[in-house]
């Protein structure tokens, strides 16, 4: 192999190599300040699931400033966050079918918009640092009441909560807390 060749792809190898450490330096310290959870609720032949990345407060002011009122918010850190089921299931009554999609928020004073999308996105927000979603996907919108916490939710938090023949899909973070009540799709 001549000369020139061997230079070059030494050269590029050392590129590759060097792209790929600094890409993993890259996501191991945006993951260590909101790192990744997955929550997951079974009951029956019910499976859901909520993948998430789970931001700090930090002594910030989060809901009106860090996440600016009534604009689509990918509802937590880095990926946008999704939410799969394996059944058909009613949210705060309306039927949302079987499937995966993108769970996305709309934080407002006294309520929030919660909106299930059809579309996987790359990352939660573009290079303009808007939301990703695209409301022409958008499966499912409903509105919920915000719900004042006593205590500090210090990190971004999902959970499932069995309340009665409803399951809440709780968001809460900072003083604010939102409820998805949801119900298995009878067959």
């Amino acid at each position: 192999m001549k000369k020139p060749v061997k230079t070059f792809l030494k050269m590029g190898g050392i590129i590759l190599v060097l792209t790929t450490v600094i890409l993993l330096i890259l996501r191991y310290n945006t993951k260590a300040h909101s790192p990744e959870d997955t929550v997951s609720y079974t009951e029956k032949d019910l499976k859901m699931e909520v993948f998430y990345n789970r931001p700090y407060k930090k002594e910030r002011d989060i809901f009106g400033n860090l996440v600016p009122y009534n604009e689509v918010w990918r509802t937590g850190a880095n990926e946008a966050t999704t939410f799969e089921t394996n059944k058909d299931i009613m949210v705060d009554g309306s039927l949302l079918q079987a499937g995966k999609y993108t769970l996305w928020t709309i934080p407002m004073k006294k309520s929030w918009k919660v909106i299930f999308n059809d579309k996987m996105y790359p990352w939660g927000i573009n290079l303009e640092e808007e939301a990703y979603r695209d409301p022409e996907s958008d499966a499912l919108v409903l509105e919920v009441p915000t719900q004042d916490l006593r205590k500090t939710l210090e990190q971004f938090t999902i959970r499932f909560d069995k309340q009665n023949e409803f399951v809440l899909l709780k968001l809460g973070w900072d003083h604010t807390l939102v409820s998805v009540p949801i119900k298995p799709e009878k067959a």
